[in-house]
């Protein structure tokens, strides 16, 4: 065995696992990663520094997307990183100069009042701060977890329980690790970056950004608080974790998921999980962790960080502001959620959910944005009430402002209408599970 891999392996996953899984303490919150407290530490570094750099991301993204678009320049013909980074698509290109004009009214106070308001536009823009300090420390610090060889140890050991039950790779089970420690985005950023690398096919990627990407531990904290059901928050935690498991099992089978092609991506598989009848598990899964690690230099971790970096500021932010301030502008200004929601809120009545018409609406808006339903919901309803909304809300994991956003992009094949689609199928499912265990369990 060669020493320098065994290095590698051990001294760089470890720092992986210390940055991604070590809880501690922060000043932000009684319970975050090390990873979360640098992502902080840069984004109040941003916020009370240079916070005019989120205003030069977005317009040179978004002027840059234009004149690119405009006049196909030579420099950006003949350089296939600018190409990938300028010329997208005329929507793409609408979204980033939409987000252009959100971000000059909110940072200006210029534009309409319901744009730069502090729930519409203000909010878009401190979570376009976030996804800066994200996009920092993530992509640097990512290598670490995926290329050192853990996600190959930690595959292989899994695979007999995680393939037959969510038919995904073992490796999967860092993604869902890295997601209830530290945040859904920075599970689907890592799921999305190892589909690209040939770990995953477009349907098992699929599968685990939607299943996968449990709400952090946190973060749920702060649901549980805003809406007043903190008091019984094992319970509830418990309750979306086991629902979550199962919603996992029954997804990956139905469609749209289930007709997603499970091809690598651009035909290249770097997957190899097998273990051969002669040797033993855990002696294969040091094997593979040892080969993956022989490849690693800080050099190409630095390269590929730098990549994803630019990628997630200039690509990412832009599809946030955008779709973010459009969705809350729907939310917070237009009824139409309330004539939608109007069957779930019939269904829920059925389960004997009480207000069930009142608290319709949040049953859908957490596609836009996982804390609206905490946010529209009164602490006034019955306990039952509020712990049927914040479970739900927070198993049903797809929303637009984040995780939508980064799947989409992703190209693994899922489109907002299927998201949607799952979006639904979740809570669905979701709804009378909940519904039973606040009835019998609170």
């Amino acid at each position: 065995m060669n020493l320098r891999n065994i290095l590698v392996f051990i001294l760089g996953s470890g720092l992986g696992i210390f940055l991604f899984m070590c809880p501690i303490g922060s000043e932000d919150a009684a319970f975050s990663t090390v990873l979360g407290v640098l992502v902080s530490a840069v984004e109040n570094f941003v916020v009370d520094n240079c916070p005019m750099l989120l205003l030069a991301i977005v317009g040179v993204s978004s002027i840059g997307g234009l004149l690119a678009t405009l006049f196909h320049p030579h420099f950006v013909k003949n350089n296939p990183a600018v190409t990938e980074l300028f010329v997208v698509s005329k929507l793409y290109l609408i979204t980033r100069l939409v987000a252009l004009f959100v971000t000059v009214c909110v940072m200006f106070e210029v534009g309409p009042e319901a744009i730069r308001s502090e729930d519409v536009g203000g909010t878009m823009i401190g979570l376009s701060y976030t996804l800066i300090g994200l996009a920092v420390i993530l992509s640097f610090a990512m290598p670490f977890l995926t290329d050192c060889g853990i996600m190959e140890f930690f595959g292989i050991i899994m695979k007999p329980v995680i393939r037959p039950l969510f038919h995904v790779p073992g490796r999967a089970s860092i993604d869902l690790i890295a997601s209830w420690l530290a945040s859904s985005n920075t599970s689907v950023l890592l799921t999305s970056g190892q589909y690209h690398s040939g770990y995953y096919t477009r349907r098992e990627a699929a599968s685990i950004m939607t299943n996968f990407s449990l709400v952090s531990i946190p973060f749920c904290m702060v649901v549980a608080e805003t809406l007043e059901v903190s008091s019984h928050f094992l319970l509830m935690y418990g309750t979306i974790t086991a629902i979550g498991v199962l919603l996992a099992i029954i997804g990956v089978r139905i469609p749209p998921m289930a007709t997603i092609e499970n091809e690598y991506y651009q035909g290249k598989k770097n997957l190899n999980e097998e273990v051969p009848k002669d040797t033993s598990l855990v002696k294969w899964s040091f094997m593979g962790a040892l080969e993956r690690a022989e490849s690693f230099t800080l050099m190409k971790a630095f390269r590929v960080g730098f990549d994803m970096m630019v990628g997630i500021l200039m690509d990412l932010i832009p599809i946030v502001i955008a779709w973010g301030s459009i969705g809350t502008l729907l939310v917070n200004y237009t009824t139409i959620f309330h004539t939608v929601a109007y069957p779930m809120g019939a269904y829920m009545n059925m389960l004997g959910v009480p207000n069930a018409f009142d608290v319709a609406p949040a049953t859908l808006v957490g596609f836009i944005d996982m804390f609206i339903p905490a946010l529209i919901t009164s602490p006034t309803l019955p306990l039952e009430t509020r712990f049927v909304i914040a479970s739900l809300s927070l198993v049903q994991i797809i929303y637009l402002t984040e995780v939508g956003s980064i799947i989409v992009k992703s190209g693994v094949g899922l489109n907002i209408p299927k998201l949607f689609v799952i979006f639904v199928e979740r809570t669905l499912i979701a709804l009378p599970l909940i519904v039973l265990v606040a009835k019998y369990c609170l």
